[in-house]
């Protein structure tokens, strides 16, 4: 059985397939996969595909791809988990993660260390990234069975941001959140200088979109709150016993 499947949602940055992989190579100890999500429409689809081929095996670690029609960061992510959910014959991981194709896991047995903590606690689990730390899982691993009862890694009304405070207020509501400190995803964002601006950071960190994502999390958390903390406590029962 296949122990993590991390999410990869990326456009317009085939180049980010070797550095993650890279990077997974020389922290993972598990049976882990990493799963680049991708719209169909991206012109450098091609590109993504050539570099996922050039080494899709690697020890433990697998690298693999997933189309979607053209959506958004959140559909992306959604797809790539469903499709892991679906693929019984080929992967049934214990836990899906998400990771932007800015993050670089740093720290040895990261993928061990997530599985232990939702061993010990099913639900959700997050490193450090360096810049939000405690505050915010910008990357996290959740538990299979929690997404399945879900039916989603993020609500699908989201575009791209705020998928990391519904993770954190989700966790804590239903009394299933880990945080590690120790555990280091770096994420190598340029509101702290650790990238440029390129064009999708841009697009994506618009006053439009946090306007737009923050109306859309706020309504969804009002109207779906208990729906979502019932179905993660009764999916980490099942967990547990």
């Amino acid at each position: 059985m296949d122990s993590l499947a991390v999410v990869v949602p990326s456009r317009g940055r085939p180049h980010t397939v070797a550095q993650l992989g890279e990077a997974f190579r020389d922290t993972c100890t598990e049976n882990t996969w990493l799963l680049f999500a991708v719209d169909e429409d991206d012109p450098q689809h091609g590109a993504y595909r050539e570099a996922v081929g050039e080494g899709n095996v690697h020890s433990r670690l697998r690298v693999g791809l997933v189309a979607q029609p053209s959506g958004t960061m959140v559909s992306a992510l959604n797809h790539g988990a469903q499709t892991l959910l679906d693929a019984h014959e080929t992967v049934r991981p214990e836990a899906i993660g998400f990771m932007g194709d800015d993050h670089r896991p740093r720290t040895k047995g990261w993928d061990r260390a997530y599985l232990d903590a939702l061993t010990s606690l099913p639900g959700i689990v997050y490193g450090n990234d360096l810049i939000q730390g405690a505050n915010l899982p910008t990357q996290c691993a959740i538990s299979a069975t929690v997404v399945r009862a879900l039916g989603h890694m993020a609500p699908p009304t989201l575009t791209h941001l705020y998928v990391d405070n519904y993770w954190r207020e989700l966790g804590a509501a239903a009394g299933c959140l880990s945080y590690l400190p120790g555990v280091v995803i770096e994420h190598l964002h340029p509101v702290a200088g650790k990238a440029d601006w390129d064009e999708g950071h841009r697009r994506v960190n618009q006053p439009t979109m946090y306007e737009r994502d923050g109306a859309a999390y706020a309504a969804y958390w009002a109207h779906h709150r208990d729906r979502d903390v019932l179905a993660v406590r009764k999916a980490h029962i099942e967990v547990s016993s």
